[in-house]
Formats: C-alpha cells, structure tokens, sequence
C-alpha cells in the first residue's frame, strides 16, 4: 500500500504518541495482576495507529481521458444534485454535484476535468458538517475553475472533522483530467459544478469512485 505524502507528518506524530502512551501505561498503571492490559492497550494503539495509516492510503488508479464526461473528483457518496446559481466566479446557474467523503474513503482528490486552471481561491471559514448545505459557502474551502472549452468549477469543502485542505491548482496552469489534485484531512465533501445542460449521470445515494466514475455528461461546446 501506497501513502500519500501529506500523511508524512501525521503518522509519524501519531506513532510516536502511540508509543508514548504505551511507555506510559507500562510503567504506571500495569502491574502483574492486570498484565492483560498492556497487551489490550498494545493492540488498541496498534489498530488506531493503522487507521491513521490506512486514512493516507494513495491507490493506483488507471488514468482516464475522456473531454465530454466530467469525473468524481473524490472516493464517497453523492449527496446533492442540483441546478444552483453560482455567484462566487462564474455567475450563473450551474448544475451541482456534491460527493461526501467519510472518514474511511480515501481523501485523496483528482481533477474531474482537463483543461487550464483559470481561477483558484481559498476560503478560511467553519466547519459545519460537510453535507450541510450552508457548508459550500461557509465552510473551510478551496474554488477551482478549469476551462476547456467550456467550464467547470468544483470546491474541497472541510467537514466538521476535516481541518487542512491541501490544493496543488495554480491559476494558468494546464491540468489532465483525473490527475491529482490535493487532498482533504478526515472527513469532507467536494462540489463539482458542471453546465447546467450537462446530462446528469448519478443520483443521490450513488456510491462514486475519485478518477474513475463519471458523474455527468458534458454538452458540447
């Protein structure tokens, strides 16, 4: 299994947490009377140190290029499929499709078109629960807009859990469909806006997988 590089740090604070409690536990609460709880104790650190592990894990996914349909730029669940007017760049009523992400997918995000990134912002804000729908407004988020041809907007929106969002999009510069794009810490959502004509290819309670499920048919230019 593969590990993503923005879990670097985390697992290696983690562990070393882990071990400290552990350290902790045997010379301060084991005794030879309830030596069984330094072996439960060992086994429950271990398996949340490999949660932690496995949170960060980087799959190897086939690449796939197609420039009318539009791809899940995350691992999760649809939520949200809609025709909402977007007032942040693009101003105009676009179709929304909002993919939540909990704590055991994998966070890593691709872009879900290709193109050249025209617009990229990021947004300080709360953490309300990423299926609120106040969360793609008010929310800890990032803006991206890709233009080929036609364009598509999506946002990485933190979750009441999720406190980082990492984004690699850098205006002007030329992005493949499906290739990574950044990654959200534990638990979050992420809006892709397609043209409001674009043929919806999901429905609410469709499990998608980041790069590889299409969520929308895109019309011509």
């Amino acid at each position: 299994m593969r590990i993503n590089k923005e879990g670097y740090k985390i697992i290696g604070i983690s562990g070393a947490v882990c071990v400290f409690l552990w350290w902790l536990i045997y010379h301060l609460l084991v005794s030879d009377a309830n030596i069984s709880l330094l072996w439960v104790s060992a086994v429950l650190l271990l398996l949340f140190w490999f949660f932690i592990v496995a949170f960060f894990r980087e799959p190897r996914r086939v690449r796939i290029h197609d420039a009318d349909l539009a791809f899940s730029p995350c691992d999760g669940r649809v939520v949200v499929t809609e025709v909402v007017k977007e007032n942040e760049y693009l101003n105009e009523e676009m179709l929304q499709i909002s993919i939540f992400m909990s704590v055991t997918n994998v966070h890593m995000n691709w872009v879900p078109v290709g193109g050249t990134v025209e617009y990229f912002k990021y947004h300080p804000g709360r953490f309300l629960v990423a299926w609120h729908p106040k969360s793609s407004t008010e929310n800890e988020r990032t803006t991206t807009v890709v233009k080929m041809g036609q364009k598509v907007l999506f946002r990485q929106i933190a979750g009441l859990i999720a406190r980082r969002i990492i984004s690699y999009m850098k205006v002007g510069s030329p992005v493949e469909q499906n290739s990574v794009c950044g990654f959200i810490k534990f638990g979050s959502r992420v809006d892709v806006l397609v043209p409001k004509n674009s043929e919806l290819l999901v429905e609410i309670g469709d499990p998608v997988v980041g790069s590889q499920t299409p969520i929308a048919r895109l019309p011509k230019a």
